[in-house]
């Protein structure tokens, strides 16, 4: 299973259980929370209808004056009030009156006058200067039919001489219960869903960033050219920082021993010439064949300088991951002065040039390298090219890349030498003198393409060979 689906799975059962837990917790406090309130709303009423009627009440007036018309009234008023979005169109609060023997004598609703209600807890409590409430089930089945009752004691002097108990029923409050209890369940879910996709993203973020380093590891692994993967700082930055170290100081490991191996390997045949052509010298010889002599050990001397300096330009571009620069440069103009430097050559062996390249075509990319590899090819193309020859230049833009053909008449490349000719010091005898060049021309050429995001191939054509560069 991916790490990042095990760290949104946790994050998942995290998240869900937090938010049944606190949801669960705070949803069952609701009820009991509104009806705290409410209690101490009917406290307070309670005591003030006792000192509203204390004293009709003991002037024992309080049945005959106007009291159950104005609690009558009252049962009957309708608000028409939207309370938080909800209608109230009646008053929902009973209220009743007992004697110090616990006997209704006032009721709102007008039915209990008369009755006894000593055994009921807001009486019996309240009459012995205690706080008294109770909640009552109007239907014993139904527990929505509750109601709470609060009795405040009517005093004469201090002494307790009868009770008001205003009361309220429930079922009043359950519609504000159920609104709030529908609108937390869906905040809660929104809260619960915007954190499942926040731990979504960031569970994809971690697996995207590890598996662009995977990427990086696998193609560094393989030898291709990538670019380490940049982060906004933390520790993934720090991590593909650590992996380019450690990818730097292998592979220079690497590079310097093989290369080392090569220039030893590539160097022990101009020096042996060097040598063996140094202990002829210290003999008599005729003058014709003393310049001889001398003109080899001149020649494999300007060998191993070019093997070096060729060797050098190729190292310094193979341990690049990447372009330093990326700039317009004109094809046209580039040729042209590629030819004009080697125009000496092209005059002496007379060789017939065309170029069928449009003034308005544009490489993107490093002018240097550009430059040294296109320099490449066409050393080599004219090397290969016999005295009289055909070297065709051509050029047009496909999509998004520039298309070169450099053909140049020639024998075709053996079959078993096509595959190598990029390869490092690999050559084929030129045909003018039978001599190898330090085969890293075209080694070189390929790595510059491949720092370009282009492609490079050479085959056999009719009449000769065609060098193919499709470069951005």
């Amino acid at each position: 299973m991916p790490l990042g689906l095990r760290i949104f799975l946790v994050y998942v059962l995290f998240i869900g259980l937090t938010g049944y837990f606190v949801l669960g917790t705070v949803i069952e406090q609701i009820r009991p929370g509104v009806r705290q309130s409410t209690e101490e709303t009917l406290v307070d009423t309670a005591n003030l209808m006792a000192e509203i009627l204390r004293d009709d009440f003991k002037a024992g007036t309080l049945s005959q004056n106007r009291w159950p018309q104005l609690l009558k009234a009252y049962g009957e008023r309708q608000p028409g009030a939207t309370i938080w979005g909800l209608p109230k169109n009646q008053v929902s609060h009973r209220i009743y009156v007992t004697d110090a023997d616990g006997i209704v004598v006032l009721d709102s609703s007008g039915v209990a006058v008369g009755q006894d209600y000593s055994r009921w807890n807001d009486v019996y409590l309240t009459l012995r200067g205690q706080y008294g409430a109770r909640s009552t089930r109007s239907v014993a089945d139904d527990p929505t039919s509750s109601v709470m009752h609060v009795g405040a004691p009517i005093r004469d002097n201090g002494r307790i001489i009868g009770v008001v108990t205003v009361a309220k029923p429930n079922s009043s409050l359950q519609p504000y219960i159920d609104r709030t209890e529908r609108r937390l369940l869906l905040y809660g879910a929104g809260l619960i869903g915007l954190g499942l996709l926040l731990g979504a993203l960031l569970s994809w973020w971690l697996s995207s960033a590890l598996r662009r380093l995977t990427r990086y590891a696998q193609a560094v692994s393989q030898g291709q050219r990538v670019e380490v993967p940049h982060y906004r700082g933390g520790e993934f930055e720090q991590l593909a920082h650590a992996l380019e170290h450690m990818r730097t100081q292998l592979e220079g490991k690497a590079y310097v021993e093989r290369y080392v191996h090569t220039l030893t390997h590539e160097l022990k045949s101009p020096l042996a010439a060097i040598r063996g052509a140094a202990e002829l010298l210290q003999s008599d010889m005729p003058a014709a064949q003393h310049q001889r002599f001398v003109s080899n050990i001149d020649n494999e001397s300007v060998r191993m300088q070019q093997l070096i300096e060729r060797l050098l330009n190729l190292a310094q571009v193979e341990q690049r991951q990447g372009l330093e620069e990326q700039v317009a440069v004109p094809l046209a103009p580039l040729l042209d002065e590629l030819l004009e430097a080697r125009g000496g050559w092209i005059e002496q062996r007379q060789l017939r040039i065309e170029r069928q390249v449009g003034a308005d075509l544009i490489l993107t990319g490093e002018a240097f390298l550009l430059r040294q590899a296109l320099g490449n090819l066409l050393e080599n193309a004219l090397d290969f090219t016999p005295a009289h020859g055909l070297l065709r230049i051509s050029a047009e833009r496909i999509g998004n890349l520039v298309e070169i053909r450099l053909f140049n008449q020639a024998e075709p490349i053996p079959d078993y030498a096509l595959p190598r000719l990029s390869e490092r010091f690999y050559s084929l005898p030129r045909p003018d003198s039978g001599r190898k060049s330090t085969g890293l021309g075209l080694n070189f050429v390929e790595e510059v393409v491949q720092l370009h995001a282009g492609e490079f191939a050479i085959g056999n054509v009719e009449g000769g060979v065609e060098v193919v560069l499709r470069l951005p």
